[in-house]
């Protein structure tokens, strides 16, 4: 079954209850994704103290998965256009499973670098996910609702934002912390078998993520689902596609969008420390009760507010108080800087999937493929700009100086949303 083209227009639209089931099982990779990228709040502080990392090292997890983006997105858009979004799904859960269960030879020699390849392979499974399951939202039903639509799928993806540092706190965090005079003082033996033990507690949450992303493989792959292919059909091609001035726009904004949203995510537990002194287990629930929380409302409200403002004015509303919100969390001291943290994560809930949607409307079947591609690819920003952020703390002795680099990035995305994302083609 051919799948509408996100040229159709509502007055066009045929409604198709074929559609149900591939949304809702599209709609589960937003979830297991969302998991696994939230994890990595919980990891960064983890490593950090299983490696002695500085912030720059530490922000190399988030480099490790967000470059994987950069580098996969293409060929995920070539796969995609030539095989269909069923096959680039598949092939995404299958490198998914094949990351995670590849932390457990990483924990086992206890080497960083291993770590971080273990989640690039991960990585580069969520790029092909994500450059499928995003377009695929916005074409199953009806055009005049693909933003809402994305929106909603994305709300799961904010449900495992709840989830994952919940878990992972329990699971990965020891709660045993010692200080460098405490270290300094071990034995040789007692440092190793510490250090060892704490690496060995990623095994068995990531093995247990590995198993379930197989599965739901497997179903993929025996359900028959509505696909599209190109068929010969021939695109813009990259240099003319980019034209499209709101792509083009979405493209820039989504790369400072993803780099805020990773340097206010991963660094929300060392900024809990830091600013409030709170221990490492007490910051991971406010970020699942409170940050994670926080996003999924703010995922279901922006849902709801569209229908009643544009989804261009309400992105550049909640991006103009994410600004107000980042000087608070770089300037206040005291649970405020917290406070003021999960309340960025509702207004960031929005961001990305509004700005995906944005950036594709009205393209044709190839182009929204190809535009797909050129907006996971900016995900980099995810992998670059926290590394801004750790130079920032590590220089200035402070991790909430570093948020002067998502305040900048909340000022791109209003931009866009006033501005940018305005439907238009130069010549």
């Amino acid at each position: 079954m051919a799948l509408p083209t996100s040229t159709n227009t509502s007055s066009n639209y045929q409604p198709n209850k074929s559609y149900l089931l591939p949304f809702i099982l599209v709609t589960s990779l937003f979830f297991f994704w969302g998991f696994v990228h939230n994890l990595d709040p919980v990891l960064i502080p983890h490593l950090r103290k299983t490696f002695q990392l500085t912030y720059v090292q530490s922000s190399l997890v988030d480099f490790s998965v967000f470059i994987a983006y950069f580098l996969m997105a293409l060929p995920a858009g070539f796969v995609m256009r030539k095989f269909g979004f069923k096959a680039g799904i598949i092939l995404g859960l299958s490198l998914f499973a094949l990351g995670c269960f590849m932390f457990i030879p990483a924990a086992n020699t206890n080497l960083y670098i291993f770590f971080l390849g273990a989640l690039f392979i991960v990585a580069c499974g969520l790029t092909f996910l994500e450059t499928a399951a995003n377009p695929y939202a916005t074409i199953l039903g009806d055009p005049a609702t693909s933003t809402q639509r994305l929106n909603f799928a994305q709300s799961f993806n904010g449900l495992a934002v709840v989830l994952a540092p919940l878990v992972g706190g329990k699971i990965i965090l020891s709660g045993t912390e010692y200080t460098k005079t405490q270290l300094d003082a071990m034995s040789a033996t007692d440092l190793a078998i510490y250090l060892q033990s704490e690496a060995d507690r990623v095994k068995m949450p990531y093995m247990i993520l590995g198993i379930i992303i197989l599965v739901i493989a497997v179903i993929f792959f025996i359900t028959k689902l509505p696909d599209s292919k190109d068929d010969g059909k021939v695109g813009s091609g990259f240099s003319k596609i980019l034209r499209f001035t709101h792509l083009r726009g979405a493209v820039i904004a989504q790369f400072f969008y993803v780099g805020a949203q990773v340097c206010v995510g991963s660094f929300f537990i060392n900024v809990a420390r830091s600013a409030v002194n709170m221990d490492e287990i007490t910051a991971s629930e406010y970020l699942s009760y409170g940050y994670g929380i926080a996003f999924v409302l703010g995922r279901f409200a922006g849902t709801f507010f569209m229908r009643f403002l544009t989804p261009q004015k309400l992105l550049s509303i909640y991006a103009i108080i994410s600004v107000l919100l980042c000087i608070l969390v770089a300037f206040a001291t005291g649970i405020i800087t917290v406070y003021a943290m999960i309340a960025l994560s509702f207004f960031m809930s929005i961001m990305f999937p509004t700005i995906f949607a944005l950036g594709i409307k009205d393209l044709n079947s190839t182009d929204t493929k190809m535009g797909s591609s050129l907006i996971i690819m900016a995900i980099v920003g995810g992998a670059l700009l926290p590394l801004v952020l750790g130079q920032i703390a590590d220089v200035t002795k402070s991790i909430q100086y570093g948020y002067i680099v998502p305040l900048a990035c909340f000022a791109v995305v209003a931009w866009y949303g006033l501005s940018g994302s305005k439907v238009q083609q130069k010549a």
